[in-house]
């Protein structure tokens, strides 16, 4: 993984094209075995269809980058294993949700996930249903992550105008912060009761971050890296 670069994005131009992944497809028997594995740790997973990146290219305040659908058992080993086909990211938004008194809200990942104890803002690798008009929707998936990890809608927060996106090489997050008119100290609540209601919550804690020192290891380099630009 490289040190993060952060940039500030205006436009996003990310269109989905059909690719045939030559890791997925040449290490079949091994992905399987992987993730059969990692199942018996946590039955909870799935092995679901996600979409991942390649050929981005930044010009300016404008991203663009070519999206191709496989399934989850392939992005996990290419994970777990360093990432080992460099021509391929795992591009992502990010709702970094900030209160009125200027706390970051942060999750902890449940127990039963396949990120189980990290500590970032809701997210998740893009899917099928975030495709719109053949390019991935950035700004609904991070959207539809925010209110499945917090229960907050779209109503509850404006967004600015712009992304932060933080390039590790492996990974791109694509980040938007979404301003509540709330204390951190009340959104904290407001989420906490939301997820004591969920059956099996994806999240089994929340954290404000308020500067430097509330910074963590469980927390992803690309997430540590935009809190302390922000600080």
């Amino acid at each position: 993984m490289t040190s993060p670069e952060i940039h500030r994005i205006a436009t996003l131009e990310l269109k989905v094209k059909p690719f045939a992944w030559p890791f997925a497809q040449a290490r079949r028997e091994e992905i399987d075995a992987h993730f059969a594995e990692k199942r018996r740790d946590r039955p909870g997973i799935w092995n679901g269809r996600v979409l991942l990146g390649r050929n981005a290219v930044r010009s300016g305040d404008h991203l663009s980058a070519e999206f191709f659908e496989t399934d989850f058992a392939s992005f996990l080993a290419w994970r777990d294993w360093g990432f080992p086909d460099t021509g391929v990211f795992n591009g992502f938004g990010m709702g970094a949700v900030r209160s009125s008194d200027g706390a970051f809200l942060l999750g902890e990942m449940g127990g039963h996930t396949a990120n189980a104890g990290r500590i970032y803002f809701p997210a998740g690798t893009p899917d099928p249903d975030d495709i719109r008009d053949g390019a991935v929707d950035i700004a609904g998936s991070v959207a539809r992550e925010l209110a499945e990890e917090t229960g907050l809608g779209e109503s509850d927060y404006t967004k600015d105008g712009y992304w932060t996106c933080v390039f590790t090489g492996a990974s791109i997050a694509m980040i938007r912060i979404l301003r509540v008119a709330l204390s951190g100290a009340a959104l904290q609540a407001k989420i906490e009761a939301y997820l004591a209601r969920e059956s099996q919550p994806e999240l089994r804690a929340v954290h404000l971050v308020r500067g430097s020192s509330d910074l963590v290891p469980a927390m992803p380099v690309f997430v540590s890296a935009f809190l302390a630009a922000q600080f």
